[in-house]
């Protein structure tokens, strides 16, 4: 199966396509630490997109952006240059004004780095905002089963 290019929501995860390019890597052909980071963001921005809720939409609509309060990364083993990737981003638990959500970074059935991300909804003058009901909506797909307290 043809993954678009927004990736695709199945199975309470978004799951997003990423090919390691040799900017990506060291001298060695290794993906560089952080740019794990970057492949995240990256299937972030476009698991928005993919649920109707895209970045644009919510600093235009809403006057409100994320950013990133807390990163948790545990990197278990290397991605090379040429492999074929997979950002999957799920088990999302909603807060007030913030929102956690962990992310995988898959080589087929290998996990390579798996991270924990809290992203702070922000409006005006970096304040903290509510997220708005149409993005909560907008997220239910991808709630962590195991916490649907809101």
């Amino acid at each position: 199966m043809t993954i678009p290019e927004t990736g695709l929501v199945k199975n309470g995860v978004h799951v997003f396509p990423v090919r390691v390019y040799f900017e990506d890597t060291d001298s060695g052909g290794i993906v560089y630490y952080a740019n794990y980071l970057r492949f995240a963001e990256r299937a972030r921005t476009e698991m928005l997109r993919c649920i109707g809720y895209s970045h644009s939409d919510m600093m235009t609509n809403d006057d409100l952006v994320f950013a990133v309060r807390r990163c948790e990364a545990d990197y278990l083993r290397p991605a090379h240059l040429d492999d074929a990737l997979e950002v999957v981003t799920g088990n999302v638990d909603i807060e007030a004004a913030s929102l956690w959500l962990e992310q995988r970074i898959m080589r087929g059935e290998e996990n390579l780095v798996q991270l924990k991300i809290r992203l702070a909804c922000v409006g005006e003058g970096g304040k903290p905002k509510r997220l708005p009901n149409q993005l909560r909506d907008a997220l239910l797909p991808l709630l962590d089963i195991n916490n649907t307290e809101q």
